[in-house]
């Protein structure tokens, strides 16, 4: 069974795996098939499972830390499918904005400069990966792997508008599991009303967040080599996204 190439896969028990793919770039598009962003897999049975193999899913890199891991198992681990990773590339970070600072904001920028081996250890996975496509995917797609998403796509030469926009799709994906994350923050000891605002998905926030790595790296790609990627790892990045297999 093979999918047709749309941006958002409609996987029973997703609701936001979207491909990378399609992106305009200097040197034409992104490839699709190569990179899919997405929400947890968890709810997945095994007739979702065998569409994501099915379209062409060889590698899944999971951005959760283990205390989701316990509670919402990934089913593809463990599984022969796939080469299955986790790499907790949060952790538990907890930013303290100012008052009236974007929280997401504040976030994104922390794990920017603080998980640096994390993020470096995931995008060298992505790499390094077998043909077919990678799937990164943390709890509701947005932050953990809206990050590593705008990393590949800046590094495949598409520009910022438009990861932009693809960052803020993800508030309309979303919008049916809002009440689901929140009921489970609650359950996990979390404050809904100061835990709602990091459900946002506005556009301000990965602009913010493209001007930041400009401002203080010099660009998203110098950043990737400031974080520890070769060159030539960096090159595999960008031909996993434009070039042929």
């Amino acid at each position: 069974m093979s999918l047709p190439l749309n941006r958002h896969l409609p996987i029973k028990g997703t609701f936001n795996v979207r491909d990378l793919g399609g992106y305009a770039t200097a040197a034409g598009e992104t490839r699709w098939r190569r990179v899919l962003r997405a929400d947890g897999l968890h709810r997945v049975d095994s007739d979702g499972m065998s569409t994501l193999v099915a379209a062409g899913v060889s590698t899944v890199i999971d951005l959760r830390h283990p205390g989701e891991l316990a509670t919402q198992p990934n089913p593809f681990n463990g599984q022969p499918q796939v080469r299955y990773h986790n790499v907790s590339l949060f952790d538990s970070l907890a930013p303290e904005p100012r008052d009236g600072e974007d929280v997401l904001l504040a976030l994104y920028r922390l794990a920017l400069d603080t998980r640096q081996a994390a993020i470096a250890q995931v995008l060298t996975l992505i790499a390094d990966a077998p043909e077919g496509a990678v799937l990164i995917h943390c709890t509701a797609g947005k932050d953990r792997t809206g990050i590593v998403s705008a990393l590949l796509l800046a590094v495949a030469g598409v520009e910022a508008a438009l990861i932009v926009e693809d960052y803020a799709l993800t508030g309309e994906m979303i919008a049916p599991m809002i009440e689901e994350i929140v009921a489970d923050a609650i359950a996990r000891g979390a404050d809904a009303e100061r835990f709602r605002p990091l459900l946002a998905s506005d556009p301000a926030t990965m602009a913010a967040t493209i001007a930041y790595l400009d401002e203080t790296y010099g660009s998203p790609a110098v950043y990737l080599e400031k974080i520890g990627l070769s060159t030539q790892t960096i090159d595999r990045l960008r031909h996993r996204l434009t070039g042929d297999f």
